[in-house]
């Protein structure tokens, strides 16, 4: 998001316009959508409600932004036109925050917010961190003070103690990662493992259900509406989302294919056609993927992207364009460690490791685990007949084949005993 300022804010944006990357008009940004959390910690930006043509409204993440101040906004064009609908645990902030009487903890005097700033943080994530506000006037027809002061300073935006349970409960282990807190939702009764479920939104959803147990997936799926269910298994890997569709009646499945963006449902079909216990069963389809040409510099900062595993950012495919999966014709990988060695103007191409034999998308289980362990990698990649990059398979996705169904269950029973066997040690 380079050139974009620091800071934005928000009641400034309505009414902006939303382009797509070739320039053509999407829509106007009518809110920002953001999620409050405890302790007086920044609340996150979600994403953007625009009106589009028709006056229908929809969400855009803030994932799919590439580019915001008050003249204008612009999306990687990758938009979904389902109607936006508010969550539980969501807050507009042209809608429920502007207006809002708060109290300064300075001296515990009020004010009456006018506006609030949006800044994005060097996870890329964007979070609310200043508001504006105007103190009251002092005698007939003064106006009063005004002064920006940071988001801690403030209160009377926190979380009803006593509001909805899901909030709550999500705000309570919002710092949990995706691991942790699949551990608590499998813990929780089936009725409230929805209603939090449903609560979440759909990043932090497509995350929980790919560690989630494969039931536990299935039953949260079957529960949401199918055009959130849709949302929810474009946002998680593609591996991960083909798993869980094939634990699906075929009608149903498909059904959701149909639902999902076309770009984004053309891989899951392509997986599918695997079996499960094969390199194109087990691989996923969003590799780290450079043309020849690409710098080193390139390389690192792909790798650098927090939403990449440790296994996927660790090598990055080399190929020729085009750059998506099925790719051009595959040259080989550049090893991140390698990467760090070399001047950053150095050309990927001139540091690829040629001597990684790719793996063909029929290659079994056994076959995969021999061959990682063999070359000491943490991935692999994998062709087909024509050497276009299919994807890669990763060690993670190697040991949740090969760990007993139930490891989950173990593990958490297993951190359940340890205290009663250290109290009788």
């Amino acid at each position: 998001m380079s050139g974009a300022p620091t800071r934005v804010f928000i009641a400034r944006l309505a009414g902006t316009p939303l382009f797509d990357p070739i320039g053509d008009q999407v829509g106007r940004v009518r809110d920002v959508v953001v999620t409050l959390r405890v302790d007086r910690e920044e609340p996150r930006v979600l994403g953007l409600v625009v009106e589009v043509p028709g006056r229908r409204r929809i969400f855009v993440p803030m994932t799919r932004v590439t580019a915001v101040d008050a003249g204008q906004v612009i999306t990687t064009g990758l938009v979904n036109m389902r109607r936006f609908q508010q969550r539980p645990t969501e807050t507009l902030v042209l809608g429920e925050m502007l207006d809002r009487t708060v109290a300064l903890t300075e001296d515990d005097s009020p004010a009456v917010v006018e506006d609030v700033a949006m800044e994005q943080q060097r996870t890329r994530d964007w979070t609310v961190t200043r508001v504006f506000v105007r103190r009251p006037g002092k005698g007939l027809r003064r106006r009063g003070e005004t002064l920006t002061v940071e988001w801690r300073d403030v209160t009377g935006f926190s979380i009803d103690e006593h509001g909805q349970g899901a909030a709550n409960l999500l705000a309570t282990f919002e710092k949990l990662n995706a691991a942790d807190l699949a551990t608590v939702l499998h813990e929780l009764s089936a009725k409230r493992r929805v209603e939090v479920a449903a609560a979440l939104d759909d990043e932090k959803l497509a995350d929980v259900l790919e560690e989630l147990p494969d039931d536990d997936q299935v039953e949260i799926l079957s529960m949401l509406e199918e055009e959130r269910a849709a949302d929810v298994l474009e946002a998680m890997q593609p591996d991960d989302a083909a798993d869980l569709l094939s634990e699906l009646p075929h009608h149903e499945a498909e059904k959701l294919l149909k639902l999902m963006e076309p770009d984004e449902a053309a891989p899951l079909r392509r997986l599918l056609a695997y079996s499960d216990d094969t390199a194109g069963g087990l691989m996923t389809t969003e590799p780290v993927v450079l043309p020849p040409d690409a710098t080193v510099a390139d390389a690192l900062a792909r790798v650098r992207q927090p939403e990449l595993s440790p296994a996927l950012a660790a090598q990055v495919y080399v190929c020729r364009p085009p750059m998506e999966t099925p790719t051009g014709r595959y040259i080989g990988v550049a090893h991140i460690q390698r990467l760090l060695r070399e001047p950053p103007s150095a050309l990927v191409s001139g540091v690829v490791d040629t001597g990684i034999e790719a793996l063909r998308p029929d290659v079994s289980l056994a076959e995969i685990t021999h061959h990682l362990a063999t070359y000491n990698l943490v991935a692999v990649p994998v062709v087909d007949e024509n050497d276009h990059l299919l994807g890669a398979v990763t060690v993670d996705d190697v040991l949740d084949h090969l760990l007993p169904e139930d490891w989950r269950a173990r593990r958490d029973r297993a951190a359940t005993a340890a205290p009663e066997a250290t109290r009788g040690a």
